[in-house]
């Protein structure tokens, strides 16, 4: 059980000079605030936060840390105020503790906008003080510890949410030990059937697996022993989780299992590593492509060591890492293990720095350079995603300069990691001295060199390929910029043609200052912003001739009779038939693409067009993705409209005598039309029937699928998108 000592005696292994007196009453505030608070094992709530302490302490954080660790649910879960804690602690802790209090807060729900948003807070704190996110991972792991009490919905929510974004953000901030511990924790309770079997399998084999280690400990130590090479060797099984994976990719079982040994050698300098590396090769034959140099090649979170696995004694592969202790320090720690000191006057007393962002972070930037630029909860959550669980390449520039790109980067991707304007005017790509196209994916080692074309712009079908979130957002923002500046010419010309029905300008308008008052009535940024929502479709002049004209609305020439065809064309007219309300409000044109054929109860988005109005997709269209996400509307199905709309039907069936008659008579009892058939048989007496059917809403569709599927004969009815 973990006590008040110690959580002391580990501050103080790191921090001699610690302020044990602050932990102390820290401890104290703490146990009297959660004072008969049980958890859901029965344990004293107490418990949770001495746990949590411990942990940051052994992951060399200092003192206020280790109080921030003891406080963290006092705010939330009792009586007491950010106000108390600061007048109790000072600044710097009741800082520390409001941001996790914040994060505590953070719930990961299936909504895309909730993750989005509380994603966002968490890069916001990061990014002021790391002490921040590093004591949340700490609590996130007591309480993936003792998880085991809680219901099985919540044990696998919370572990999914885990498994996303907790673990992967360990792995980058360098503290292994935590994402190891907390993937084969989630790992438990995603997939216990697995881990059963996998543990099971560890079980089985484990005295085998020692004697093994023993020998391959015993041989290395004996061959340094003989070159008078200083060295440190262990062994140990790889995590359960990273076995399971293994596995999976392999699809190998018990006789696979010496693959997942691995093995480190700790040396005193950086040179004897690679001197150590050829010795181990010499020893045993090392397996082609699995040497990695992460000492010359840092990856982006300061890990640094050389990989290698071999064919080890009894021709068995094994995995051997090879550092020195000072890079094994940074390993386990992670950035805890690269404080800043700052002398302090005359007493040189030394303070530690709040942990922020360095050039070792670089991800962290550009994680909250995504987070200002990409509004799309969509879009953001997916660059995240990327750039938190993507392996990494390194690619050289003709300058020799090593570029750290995601796996399946492009040279368009490398351009932009360079700058914007060479992202932009990017025409071409050389890799290793031949032209490639820019969608081919760079490898590890590649020399790439940027072709650039002044005065060029990037092409929205590279949103296709690029993989890193900078690159994604960058082309974006180009193309909103553009098509801004073509909608506010547009909304220009026309509610200029508008007004002059009214014997009336835009420029007497902005004279006379009711520019502003349009602005401040449809709750506009600006003026532009006015006019770029009128060339866009967003704001119909219709409404904007309301407000300037009310007297004299009735006599308005309706704004389907304006001649707009030269920018947009095509009217966006009074479509009072329409099935679908834009923002609450008839009257748009709309468009329905072919993807997808939306239908009334479908879930859907609309994002304005130029040309075609608002265009309708189902929200799990991925055809979504090609957007601007500022162009997004709210839609929603009026409820007071009936539309029969085309929907394309997938029947697989046997090919018999009559069954087409069947489905059609089916079809003709519910009240649906078919509209098109395309019916092909195959030798293995089986059917594909297409049929696009109009319907009118997806209660009907749902109805003739359920009755479709109760012929026989008829084996699959798909609802078909492209």
């Amino acid at each position: 059980m973990i006590t008040l000592q110690t959580i002391e005696n580990e501050l103080l292994s790191h921090h001699p000079d610690a302020d044990l007196n602050l932990v102390k009453r820290a401890y104290v505030f703490a146990a009297r605030m959660h004072r008969g608070q049980l958890r859901k094992s029965g344990d004293p709530y107490i418990m949770h936060p001495l746990e949590v302490a411990n942990i940051v302490a052994k992951h060399n954080l200092d003192a206020p840390s280790v109080c921030a660790g003891l406080l963290h649910d006092t705010v939330e879960d009792t009586e007491a105020t950010i106000e108390t804690v600061r007048y109790q602690f000072g600044a710097e802790i009741a800082s520390l503790v409001e941001s996790l209090t914040k994060l505590n807060k953070i719930n990961f729900q299936n909504r895309q906008e909730a993750q989005a948003a509380n994603f966002r807070k968490m890069l916001i704190a990061m990014s002021k003080d790391l002490r921040v996110i590093l004591i949340k991972l700490s609590d996130r792991l007591h309480n993936m510890r003792t998880l085991g009490n809680m219901p099985a919905e919540k044990k696998s929510r919370i572990s999914r949410e885990t498994m996303e974004i907790y673990s992967p953000l360990a792995s980058r901030l360098g503290l292994y030990g935590i994402k190891v511990e907390l993937e084969d924790l989630c790992f438990k309770y995603i997939y216990s059937d697995e881990y059963k079997q996998v543990a099971d399998m560890i079980a089985q084999t484990r005295a085998q697996r020692e004697e093994y280690i023993e020998k391959v400990i015993s041989e290395l130590e004996s061959h340094f022993k003989k070159f008078n090479i200083e060295a440190e060797v262990s062994g140990r099984p790889k995590h359960l989780w990273s076995i399971r994976q293994k596995l999976k990719r392999t699809g190998g079982g018990l006789e696979t299992l010496y693959d997942v040994l691995a093995f480190r050698v700790l040396v005193p300098r950086s040179a004897l590593c690679y001197e150590v590396l050829g010795h181990i090769h010499s020893l045993w034959r090392p397996i082609p492509g699995r040497f990695k140099d992460y000492i010359a090649l840092p990856k982006q979170n300061g890990y640094q060591s050389l990989h290698t696995a071999v064919f080890g004694p009894d021709n068995e592969r094994i995995e051997v890492q090879i550092r020195t202790a000072d890079m094994h320090r940074s390993a386990e720690l992670g950035v805890a293990a690269h404080w800043v000191y700052k002398e302090q006057g005359s007493s040189q007393k030394r303070r530690r720095q709040p942990m922020s962002p360095d050039e070792t972070f670089v991800w962290l930037r550009q994680l909250l350079e995504w987070q200002r630029d990409l509004k799309d909860p969509n879009d953001f959550l997916q660059a995240v995603r990327v750039d938190l669980f993507e392996e990494e390449v390194y690619v050289f520039t003709p300058a020799g300069e090593v570029k750290p790109l995601p796996r399946g980067a492009t040279p368009v991707d490398l351009a932009y990691s360079i700058h914007t304007d060479l992202g932009h005017e990017c025409t071409g790509a050389k890799v290793n001295g031949r032209i490639i196209p820019l969608r081919y994916e760079v490898q590890n080692g590649d020399v790439v060199e940027i072709i650039r074309t002044r005065g060029s712009h990037p092409k929205h079908d590279w949103l296709k390929f690029v993989k890193t979130g900078r690159a994604e957002t960058k082309i974006r923002a180009h193309h909103r910029s553009e098509a801004n500046e073509q909608s506010y010419i547009a909304g220009q010309e026309v509610l200029e043609k508008v007004l002059r029905s009214h014997k009336y300008s835009l420029s007497r308008l902005n004279k006379e200052g009711r520019l502003k008052e349009l602005v401040e009535h449809f709750r506009m940024s600006s003026e532009k912003d006015l006019l770029i929502s009128i060339g866009y479709g967003k704001l119909s002049p219709d409404k904007v001739i309301e407000f300037l004209f009310p007297s004299e609305v009735a006599e308005v020439q309706s704004f389907d009779e304006v001649p707009t065809q030269e920018f947009n064309q095509a009217p966006i007219a009074n479509h009072s038939q329409n099935a679908i309300l834009v923002d609450g409000e008839d009257g748009l044109a709309i468009h329905y693409p072919k993807c997808c054929s939306p239908i009334s109860g479908d879930e859907v988005v609309g994002f304005v067009t130029l040309g075609r109005g608002v265009t309708i997709h189902r929200s799990d269209c991925p055809h979504c993705y090609d957007y601007d996400p500022l162009r997004k509307v709210p839609v929603a199905w009026n409820q007071s409209r009936s539309q029969n709309r085309p929907v394309e039907l997938r029947i697989l069936s046997d090919d018999t005598q009559g069954l087409l008659a069947s489905i059609s008579q089916t079809f003709r009892k519910s009240g649906i039309n078919i509209s098109a058939v395309n019916c092909q048989t195959s030798d293995e007496n089986s059917a594909i029937n297409d049929f696009t059917i109009m319907v009118k809403d997806i209660s009907q569709l749902k109805d003739v699928i359920t009755q479709l599927k109760q012929i026989s004969g008829i084996s699959e009815v798909i609802r078909i998108t492209n």
